[in-house]
């Protein structure tokens, strides 16, 4: 397995993992055009995140996205980490925790001094993982306004 970062020639397979994500997620639906240019905007902005991918003789087998931003209240750089997800065949081989590892250390690298993500409420499993790796419950509580165009 190879971890790197994802390119663009890499988005019509990472929108068919964000597929497989978000027909799980009760907040998001799968949106193809909405995905590609997300993605695009990444990519293309390493500045604001990195995609990072797992390969598996050339297949993309996972994914994650790691977003930058700064709190003010650390009065430094955070990240937002999204859209861990890895190819239901490769699930249960350390693809996922690989690609966290990855992912944490690109933001330690970088600065931050913060990684905050969302799992779904009854997603259990998911929440056993990231705990597993060091994430904690936090007392704050997400909410959302859509502004929708």
């Amino acid at each position: 397995m190879h971890i790197s970062a994802a390119h663009s020639s890499d988005i019509p397979a990472l929108c068919e993992l964000l597929h497989i994500l978000f027909s799980l997620e009760a907040d998001f639906t799968p949106d193809y055009p909405a995905q590609s240019r997300g993605l695009t905007r990444i990519i293309d902005n390493p500045e604001s995140g990195q995609i990072i991918i797992a390969r598996q003789d050339q297949q993309i087998i996972g994914m994650v996205s790691l977003l930058f931003t700064v709190s003010t209240a650390l009065g430094a750089d955070v990240a937002l980490l999204e859209d861990l997800v890895v190819m239901p065949e490769a699930r249960n081989s350390g693809t996922g925790s690989k690609l966290l590892a990855h992912a944490i250390e690109l933001a330690r690298l970088r600065g931050c001094q913060r990684i905050t993500l969302l799992t779904d409420h009854g997603n259990e499993a998911a929440q056993r993982f990231y705990q597993r790796h060091g994430f904690c419950p936090s007392a704050m509580i997400p909410l959302r306004l859509m502004l929708n165009g």
